[in-house]
């Protein structure tokens, strides 16, 4: 598939969004700041990436933390994974929310996120007076307990 996108006038030093092995399902986004920016304790931020794309019907863009940057810093993207539709054509920014003991340095450049592009269905959601049966019925969180079962 081919995905049409667009680097913002102040962007062009940054790499292109790229797999960083051939079998990666992600592509890593690179933050586009001018300065370095301290990321405090608790603190969200909204940081932009310099790319806008055109993603084909019945597609969505999936942003989520880089394992890395959320196990060594606790620095995660706030709505894993935020959504970017198919119909949006403005610059792609990343929520950062720092989870971590520390305050965390971010610099132009930086892989800040990936990007996982993903199929959509569409439903059409049909109302009715009742829903068939199922073994776990109404059952909500922790109805099906935390042992594996043999």
């Amino acid at each position: 598939m081919n995905v049409l996108l667009v680097r913002t006038s102040d962007a062009q030093d940054l790499p292109v969004p790229a797999r960083q092995t051939p079998q990666s399902s992600g592509v890593d986004l690179y933050a586009k700041i001018t300065d370095k920016l301290v990321l405090k304790r608790g603190e969200r931020i909204l940081i932009p990436t310099g790319i806008r794309m055109a993603l084909p019907l019945f597609y969505e863009a999936q942003i989520r933390s880089r394992s890395g940057l959320a196990l060594n810093h606790g620095v995660v993207v706030l709505n894993s994974p935020g959504t970017v539709d198919a119909d949006y054509r403005g610059e792609l920014k990343v929520l950062l929310i720092n989870h971590g003991n520390e305050d965390f340095e971010i610099n132009r450049g930086d892989r800040i996120a990936q990007m996982v592009i993903a199929r959509v269905e569409f439903a059409e959601f049909i109302e009715t007076d009742d829903l068939p049966d199922t073994e776990r019925g109404v059952g909500g969180y922790g109805s099906t307990g935390v042992n594996a079962h043999t």
